[in-house]
């Protein structure tokens, strides 16, 4: 997959895990095994492909392709790390997950808008 697509993927995960956020209420007992199999089997790949797209997003932030800075690309792979847990477990409050929520978004809807507004490819 290319940084376009990745990050569309990416994006409706996102949504989803807000989702779950919202509506699914965290396990009783947090040391539940198979609640943390299940978590890790959702999650997997989510997290697989957000190295995936760490790479590939600073390999176009360092050719000079998009006006986003490499710590911008850092932040988000590691704040969406934090909301992929967050989102299962719950031990954050909902202004916080929100802080989070939204600086991913930005620069989710940020690079995909600069990627579509100039004609340019990944291999350049």
């Amino acid at each position: 997959m290319n940084v376009q697509e990745l990050t569309v993927s990416l994006q409706r995960d996102l949504e989803q895990l807000k989702k779950r956020f919202d509506e699914e209420e965290p396990p009783e007992n947090m040391r539940d095994k198979s609640f943390f199999l299940t978590v890790k089997e959702q999650t997997t790949p989510i997290f697989e492909q957000l190295e995936d797209w760490e790479s590939k997003a600073l390999a176009i932030v360092k050719k000079r392709k998009v006006t986003i800075h490499p710590q911008q690309v850092t932040s988000t792979k590691e704040n969406m790390d934090l909301l992929i847990m967050h989102s299962y477990y719950k031990d954050l409050r909902r202004r916080r997950y929100m802080e989070y929520y939204k600086s991913i978004k930005y620069i989710f809807e940020q690079l995909l808008a600069e990627m579509s507004s100039t004609s340019w490819t990944e291999e350049q």
